[in-house]
C-alpha cells in the first residue's frame, strides 16, 4: 500500500484501535469516514460514540471510558460534513474522549489544535490531537509530463457515492489477478485506511494537479495506481478538486461511480445529479488535455438501497444501455469481474 507522501504525521502510527465518533449526524452520506473505516479497517474499530446522531455504523455503542476498557487508543471523527467543520455541539464529547484517555484523530478542514478547549484539554491530559487533512508544504506546480506506469481514476456523478470503495475494490481485484497495483488515497478516510496519501481537497488550487502528480509518480510500465476520486466534475461546489485530480493523475482508464435513484446533489439543494453519460463526456473531454488516450473502463453502482434482485436488474439494464460493464464492487460477482477485465484490457 502507499507510503506517506510528506504528510506531517506518521500515519502508520495512528492510535489504534479506534472509537468512531458520529457527532450529531443525520445524513448517512456525511458519515462516510466512519463507514469506510468500518468496512475496510474493521479490525481497527471497537465501537461507535455519538452526541445525538441518527446515523449508525451498527458497531457497539460505547462511551469513551468503555472503549478504553476495550483497548481503544484513539477517537476518530467519522464525519465528513460540508466544509469539514467541528461544531461547538461536539466539543463536550470530544473532551470526554480526551479525559477518558483517547487521542483524537480528525480529517476535517477545521484543525483540532485550533479549537482552544481541545488544545487546552489535550495539553493538560498529555493527549495527542492528530489532523489527517494536512498536505505537505513542498507540492510543485504540475508539469503535465506523461509518467510511466498505468493509472485508473474513479470519478463520480456526485459526492459520497462510492469512489473510494470502488478504487479499493479494484486495487484488491487487480492484485488478486497478479497485477502489481497500489491504492492511492486522496481523502481523509482513504488515508486512514491506506496509511498515506494526499488530502486533495486541502491543497491550494494552483497545486492540485501537481499534488496528483506527486501522489502517483513514475512507475514500472506494468504497474497500476488505482486513484481514489474526489467530488464530481459536475458539482457546483467541488468540481475544482475533481478537475485538478483528473489533470494531474492522467488516468489511462476511469470508472464512473453512481448511485441509482439519487436525483439531487448531496449538500447542494436544487442541483440535479449529473447523468453517467454527462460525466463520461466531461471526463473524456477534460482528461484528454493530459492523456489523449484516456478511456472509460465501465461504471460502478452503489446499490446499497436496493435488494439483490433490484440491483441485478438495474445493473443489467444500464450495462445494455451504455454498452459498458456495470457492477457494484461491494456485491462483486460476475458483473464486477467483467468491470475488472474491462479496466485491464
Amino acid at each position: 500500500m502507499n507510503a506517506p507522501f510528506g504528510l506531517n504525521v506518521d500515519l502508520l502510527s495512528l492510535p489504534q484501535p479506534y472509537l468512531l465518533f458520529l457527532g450529531d449526524t443525520t445524513e448517512p452520506g456525511f458519515a462516510k469516514t466512519a463507514f469506510g473505516l468500518r468496512d475496510w479497517a474493521g479490525e481497527k474499530c471497537v465501537g461507535e460514540f455519538s452526541c445525538g446522531a441518527t446515523v449508525t455504523t451498527k458497531l457497539e455503542k460505547m462511551t469513551p471510558a468503555q472503549a478504553v476498557a476495550e483497548g481503544a487508543k484513539g477517537l476518530v471523527i467519522g464525519v465528513a460534513n460540508p466544509g469539514g467543520v467541528i461544531p461547538t455541539s461536539w466539543r463536550k464529547s470530544l473532551i470526554e474522549a480526551l479525559e477518558a484517555g483517547l487521542d483524537l484523530v480528525a480529517g476535517m478542514h477545521t484543525r483540532l489544535a485550533d479549537i482552544p478547549e481541545l488544545a487546552e484539554a489535550a495539553e493538560r491530559l498529555g493527549r495527542r490531537l492528530i489532523d489527517i487533512r494536512v498536505p505537505p508544504a513542498d507540492i510543485p506546480v504540475a508539469t503535465g509530463r506523461k509518467r510511466s506506469g498505468k493509472r485508473l481514476l474513479t470519478v463520480g456523478t456526485d459526492c459520497a457515492l462510492g469512489k473510494k470503495y470502488t478504487a479499493l475494490a479494484l486495487a484488491r481485484a487487480f492484485r488478486r489477478r497478479g497485477v502489481d497495483s497500489d491504492f492511492r488515497a486522496t481523502g481523509q478516510t482513504g488515508i486512514m485506511i491506506a496509511g498515506g496519501g494526499m488530502p486533495m481537497d486541502a491543497v491550494v488550487s494552483d497545486f492540485e494537479a501537481g499534488a496528483a502528480e506527486m501522489l502517483s509518480p513514475d512507475a514500472d510500465p506494468g504497474h497500476w495506481d488505482v486513484i481514489e476520486g474526489q467530488g464530481s466534475l459536475a458539482h457546483p461546489a467541488y468540481a475544482a478538486v475533481s478537475l485538478g485530480l483528473l489533470h494531474g493523475s492522467q488516468p489511462d482508464v476511469f470508472v464512473v461511480c453512481h448511485e441509482p435513484g439519487r436525483t439531487e446533489m448531496l449538500g447542494t439543494a436544487g442541483y440535479r445529479v449529473a447523468t453517467i453519460e454527462e460525466i463520461i463526456d466531461l471526463t473524456l473531454a477534460l482528461g484528454r488535455r493530459t492523456n489523449p488516450d484516456i478511456r472509460c473502463g465501465g461504471v460502478s453502482f452503489n446499490t446499497s438501497a436496493l435488494d439483490e434482485a433490484e440491483a441485478e436488474a438495474v445493473m443489467r439494464r444500464e450495462s445494455e444501455r451504455l454498452g459498458l460493464p456495470v457492477a457494484d464492487p461491494v456485491r462483486g460477482g460476475a458483473a464486477f469481474d467483467a468491470l475488472v477485465e474491462s479496466c485491464l484490457a
